[in-house]
């Protein structure tokens, strides 16, 4: 019986990867096709290969690095050690989410900012608008704009920093 086997257009076609992406994970170390045909030219995938490839793209979507996706299918192919592997996949994980926690903490606060940026610069103009419907200018004269010389414009002043 003869195992199974995928060319790199089959891989391409069925995890919609173009044939250089699925090159440069050879090149990293995370794929080892078999070389056929004249010169060796013609890569042949083998079951092992197309699982380590919906593998590394499953680990790519959760974010993980490529050198910490090697490390765990490298795992994997050394003698069956299930306690250390998974609790080096579990490590791993935990380091991921801690990552993720911290970006999503400083987005967070980068949203909490804006927010309060926004409910300002709101405020100034319903004082603005307020000061305008009070004393509308009269003919010829400019719209009550601050003095450039003397008081940055509301947004200038929206963005200047906190004390």
């Amino acid at each position: 019986m003869s195992a199974t086997t995928y060319t790199i257009g089959e891989l391409a076609q069925e995890f919609d990867l173009t044939t250089r992406a699925i090159r440069f994970y050879e090149d990293v170390g995370l794929l080892a096709p078999q070389r056929c045909g004249p010169g060796g030219r013609q890569r042949v995938f083998s079951a092992r290969d197309r699982t380590r490839l919906a593998l590394t793209l499953r680990a790519k979507r959760l974010g993980l690095s490529l050198n910490e996706v090697r490390e765990i299918l490298d795992m994997y192919d050394s003698p069956r050690d299930t306690e250390a592997q998974l609790r080096r996949f579990l490590g791993v994980l935990g380091e991921h989410r801690a990552r993720l926690q911290a970006q999503l903490d400083e987005l967070q606060a980068n949203l909490d900012e804006v927010r309060e940026q926004e409910a300002q610069a709101r405020a100034s103009l319903v004082r603005a608008q307020r000061l305008a419907a009070l004393a509308p200018p009269a003919e010829g004269e400019p719209d009550t704009l601050p003095n450039a010389d003397t008081e940055p414009p509301a947004a200038a002043r929206a963005l200047a920093p906190l004390r």
